[in-house]
Parts: structure tokens; C-alpha cells; sequence
């Protein structure tokens, strides 16, 4: 209480003299037509996993958008490399015998990486829905 009394005060001496030094940068409610965009384009399994988060959960504010566009680029990525993996084979040769796939390990790290992120992101908790109790409809 005693904090937003002194709050209060600092910013009625602000009106009073007229200096404003809060603005407004950016509305957050409305970050775009659709929602935030990604930093950097993403491919068709990434743009899928953007579409999908941001329907279930906001994620408006620039380190989240950057984070999730990390997940989402390492998503294009895992498949890329489970593509190519598929295409060649999960065991190749070598001149030491057969082994697995060296691109395996990459896509597992990749995956590993989205599921962090996600994480860091609190995006493995369910979205809170409207209200409580089971859904309409049951």
C-alpha cells in the first residue's frame, strides 16, 4: 500500500509539471493482424508448430516470439534431417563397419531443443480455458 502511495504521487509530479517519461512503444493486446510473426521464415513443419502454439497460448512479448522462432527453426531442421535419414538409411557404412546414422543424433538434439524451449517458454502446462468444469456440449 505504501509503495503505490508513493507511486502515485511520483506520477501526479509528473502531470503537474508536464513531464510524461512512459509511453507507450508498442500495444501488446494487438501485436499484429494476425498475432506475432516469427524473426526469420520458417519452413512448413516450423510455420505449422507457430500456427499451433499461438493458437493455444499468448505469446506477444519479443523474447518469447525469439524463442519460439528458435523452436520453430530447429523444427524445420529435425525434419530436414529426419528426411535425410529416411532417404539414406538409418545405418550407413563405413571403412570400420556399419554404424548408425550421424544425422540421427543431430535430429535427436534438435528435438531435444524444441522440447526445452517449450518448456522455457511455460508452454508444457495446459492454456487456461474460458471457464471452469467440463466443456460444453458433455
Amino acid at each position: 500500500m505504501v509503495k503505490l502511495r508513493f507511486f502515485s504521487r511520483i506520477v501526479s509530479r509528473m502531470k503537474k509539471s508536464g513531464n510524461t517519461p512512459l509511453r507507450i512503444v508498442a500495444d501488446l493486446d494487438q501485436p499484429g493482424p494476425q498475432g506475432p510473426q516469427p524473426s526469420r521464415p520458417l519452413g512448413e513443419h516450423g510455420a505449422k508448430l507457430w500456427a499451433r502454439v499461438l493458437a493455444e497460448y499468448d505469446v506477444s512479448d519479443a523474447a518469447g516470439v525469439k524463442m519460439l522462432t528458435q523452436a520453430c527453426l530447429a523444427c524445420d531442421r529435425a525434419e530436414a534431417l529426419a528426411a535425410h535419414v529416411n532417404e539414406e538409411g538409418e545405418i550407413v557404412p563405413t571403412p570400420q563397419g556399419v554404424k548408425a546414422h550421424p544425422a540421427i543424433r543431430e535430429e535427436l538434439s534438435c528435438r531435444g531443443f524444441i522440447v526445452r524451449t517449450l518448456q522455457k517458454l511455460g508452454l508444457n502446462f495446459e492454456p487456461v480455458r474460458a471457464g471452469p468444469g467440463r466443456p460444453p456440449g458433455r
